[in-house]
């Protein structure tokens, strides 16, 4: 067996995967030691406090040694895993490769990090990371056997033997094993239900659920509609659960009290016919240049808001407390608030005033897609100019929405709900919904910010004006 050098040994070091971020916690390793890592290939996911990251490697080689386990926050330039570069296969690997746990071994015998070869820089997930298949190598050693039900589903499913089936990495959506570590439960044990054997939430609440016990009575005749039993979570007779507070919902909170309390926000409210818009919707559906794209209210109510800039350009505008300045954008980044398992975050489309309808649909379909994978990178949440949050999607009327840190104005949309309104002189159904303007009254005044309000509700009020205010 040949014999590993300390000199072909590379360190790959926590990256600051935003604009100066300090630490990140370990979601996953994707790789154990081992394994055989290609150059790009993502071998970990990180959440930082702006978005979920995987890490790509910059190096070829065998994975010796994973610095920390998952669920250890971890400060930006600390060495998270190290890598044989040395021209080796998984067989020259260590036979007993330790487990993922932080590393005990003297800094004098730490190698160096290598800098990485010109033209292969690593990628952050939503820059274009093509990751590698791993090569595992058998590994010595007991491992966990998984209940036989869900041992023989996993078989079933994947088309494999029980051998490989046993030692396959149970399938599951980022989000998905973030839940179950926080339960504490074992993928390993969880019974799959979704497409191609995928764990979904619902299955990890059933393992944590607690065992019924024997039926006391035979079960209900099937019905038209079964309406499944919620989900129970077992907290052990707890009057109380704490939930760190930290990555994106930690940023999220400090940001917001940071605005709450530095900008003076004034919010104004206006209540509009929408119907003229929502028939509007539902042409272009029909509209062959719109084939395959997102198109919905938000859509127009966009479009509707970045005219209404560029007739109003003052709202665009930021607040510079150290030179006492106010800076004017003459560029508009779009933010969109979306709700994700990782709690909320506002991604924007990048110079939105200067895109088409069928170009703006495309952003904001990709936008909300990313956002609900998980996938959202830090650079797609940096340099917002305005937002627009949809609480009407929750059956809500509308709010008073707090302003994004750097940012003077935010939009908030209502539910669109039929409602007795005068059309013409007479009372009748319309579609109707209430916007919310706040903005930072430091820089907009009532009268700019009453404008901005009174242009979005009357383009929406009659769409047309798209085409002759544009």
């Amino acid at each position: 067996m040949t014999t590993m050098t300390e000199a072909s040994v590379r360190e790959f070091k926590m990256p600051d995967v935003g604009e100066g971020l300090t630490e990140a916690e370990i979601l996953k390793w994707y790789v154990q030691p081992g394994d055989t890592v290609t150059d790009g290939q993502a071998v970990c996911e990180v959440e930082t406090a702006k978005a979920a990251v995987e890490l790509p490697i910059p190096y070829d080689g065998v994975v010796r040694e994973l610095r920390f386990p998952e669920g250890t926050t971890v400060d930006v330039g600390t060495a998270i895993i190290t890598v044989d570069v040395a021209g080796g296969t998984a067989a020259e690997a260590p036979a007993e490769a330790p487990a993922a746990a932080p590393a005990e071994q003297p800094a004098a015998e730490q190698a160096e990090e290598e800098p990485k070869p010109e033209g292969r820089q690593p990628v952050l997930v939503g820059y274009g990371v093509a990751t590698s298949s791993t090569k595992r190598r058998p590994r010595k050693g007991t491992q966990a056997a998984a209940p036989e039900a869900a041992q023989a589903i996993r078989t079933e499913l994947n088309g494999h033997g029980p051998g490989v089936a046993a030692q396959q990495r149970p399938l599951a959506k980022p989000p998905v094993r973030k839940l179950a570590k926080d339960l504490g439960v074992d993928l390993a044990t969880v019974i799959p239900s979704g497409p191609d054997g995928i764990i979904t939430r619902d299955d990890v609440h059933a393992a944590v659920a607690p065992a019924p016990a024997a039926p006391a009575a035979p079960a209900p005749a099937a019905s038209a509609v079964v309406t499944p039993p919620a989900p129970v979570v077992a907290y052990d007779g707890a009057r109380e659960t704490r939930i760190p507070v930290k990555g994106v919902r930690k940023m999220t909170a400090q940001a917001m009290v940071g605005s709450a309390f530095t900008a003076p926000h004034v919010t104004e409210f206006v209540t509009v016919d929408v119907t003229r818009t929502m028939r509007l919707v539902e042409e272009l559906k029909q509209d062959k240049e719109f084939q395959g794209l997102r198109v919905n209210p938000l859509l127009l109510i966009a479009k509707a808001l970045l005219v209404a800039i560029k007739r109003n350009p003052d709202i665009n505008a930021s607040w510079d407390e150290a030179n006492q300045e106010i800076v004017l954008k003459h560029y508009v980044n779009l933010g969109i608030a979306a709700a994700t398992p990782r709690g909320l975050i506002v991604p924007n489309v990048k110079d939105a005033h200067a895109k088409t309808l069928p170009q703006l649909a495309e952003a904001l379909g990709e936008l909300v897609s990313t956002a609900r994978e998980g996938k959202t990178s830090p650079a797609a949440m940096q340099g917002g100019t305005v937002t627009i949050t949809n609480v009407g999607v929750f059956g809500v009327d509308t709010g008073t929405p707090i302003l994004n840190p750097g940012e003077s104005a935010i939009l908030a949309v209502g539910a669109i709900k039929l409602q007795p309104w005068v059309h013409k002189g007479k009372v009748k159904p319309r579609q109707v919904t209430t916007l919310a303007l706040s903005f930072d009254h430091r820089l907009v005044d009532g009268e700019l910010g009453s404008k901005v309000l009174a242009d979005v509700a009357a383009i929406l009020e009659e769409p047309k004006r798209l085409i002759t205010w544009a």
